[in-house]
């Protein structure tokens, strides 16, 4: 019956004053649970707070009888004591023997860890009840998770339009251009009357296609990593360290390697980061901090800059789709006047 009433999808009528009721000594058994671990979101209404206080009755009690096995307990070991060596007056008039002590000792012990343990148990099966009733009921937490997917996917359609329009600037602001004044050099050379002149503007060409080659090396790291592949996250955090303007100090401790959506993500998020504050925050130094276990890797990365990061801007935004596509979170917080955390953890599983 409780159960139906939690998760009716029909419209019930419930007396104003019962409803009220309901909901006072719902809320009060919200704040008592708080202190069991229990602080999560409730969505319920009266049907719902009904149900949760006629299932929570059975477990009160059950609670209640356990707390009160401890005290008969904790009474007769007082009585036990006392009479054994204050009164002289021996329980059942059994005399305290070594043998007598440590039994009772021993039987007293376990019959306190099993109570202990019961109470452990009715904390866990009132966190349930609350979650069951109170939480969001399964098929809101289906339709909450459907829309979220569809939110995720969308925004990694726009992350993936955003870093094809950073490949197609920096192509085009780099190695485009460099390109266009290595057929210059040439052209000129070619047109060049004197041997001497053509040979200097050859010389030209060859550097300017040697910065060409540097320049679309540089995009091509950006865009994906070989080593990433290769040797994992770690040598390829080593090299945003070799290829940064600024000191990047790298912490490592992750067992084992994580999975390749993991490793991207994470390394994509350290190499946004340190780029941010070798361009704009005027930084001296960044530490990057990655450390997991085998269900969660943690990323964090911290500079000295001036701060005032803008987390709704284009890279840190992309970042942000990046984590949230793989169900993970990210954080920015960046005062006026520093430092810059920047802060994502990835789940593994």
């Amino acid at each position: 019956m409780a159960y139906a009433l939690a998760f009716s999808r029909g419209q019930r009528a419930v007396p104003a004053v019962v409803a009220d009721g309901a909901r006072r000594l719902t809320e009060l058994e919200r704040r008592r649970l708080a202190f069991l671990g229990e602080a999560g979101a409730a969505e319920y209404g009266p049907l719902r707070a009904l149900a949760y206080l006629v299932l929570r009755v059975p477990v009160g009690l059950l609670g209640g009888v356990i707390l009160g096995l401890i005290g008969v307990g904790a009474a007769t070991g007082v009585e036990l004591a006392l009479g054994w060596w204050v009164t002289g007056r021996h329980l059942d008039g059994i005399p305290p023997t070594w043998w007598i002590v440590l039994y009772t000792g021993v039987a007293g012990i376990v019959l306190l860890f099993l109570a202990v343990q019961g109470l452990v148990g009715v904390a866990a099966l009132e966190r349930a009840v609350a979650r069951r009733c109170l939480g969001p009921s399964p098929l809101a937490e289906y339709e909450r998770r459907i829309a979220q997917l569809s939110v995720t996917r969308a925004e990694v359609v726009d992350a993936v339009d955003d870093e094809r329009r950073r490949i197609e600037r920096d192509l085009h602001d780099g190695v485009q251009q460099r390109l266009v004044a290595l057929g210059m050099l040439i052209g000129r050379a070619r047109r060049a009357g004197d041997h001497e002149r053509a040979s200097e503007l050859l010389k030209q060409a060859h550097e300017e296609s040697q910065r060409a080659l540097a320049d679309l090396r540089e995009v091509t790291w950006r865009v994906y990593p070989a080593a990433l592949d290769g040797e994992g996250l770690r040598a390829a955090l080593e090299s945003v360290a070799e290829r940064s303007a600024v000191p990047v100090t790298i912490g490592y401790d992750v067992p084992g390697r994580p999975p390749h959506a993991v490793e991207t993500a994470a390394y994509f998020v350290v190499c946004e980061a340190v780029t941010n504050a070798a361009k704009h925050s005027g930084a001296g130094r960044v530490r990057v901090e990655v450390a997991g276990s085998g269900t969660m890797i943690g990323v964090r990365i911290e500079d000295d800059g001036t701060g005032g990061a803008d987390p709704s801007g284009g890279g840190l935004a992309g970042l942000a789709r990046r984590v949230a596509a793989l169900d993970g979170t990210f954080a920015v917080h960046s005062p006026p006047g520093g430092p810059t955390v920047i802060t994502a953890e990835l789940p593994c599983g």
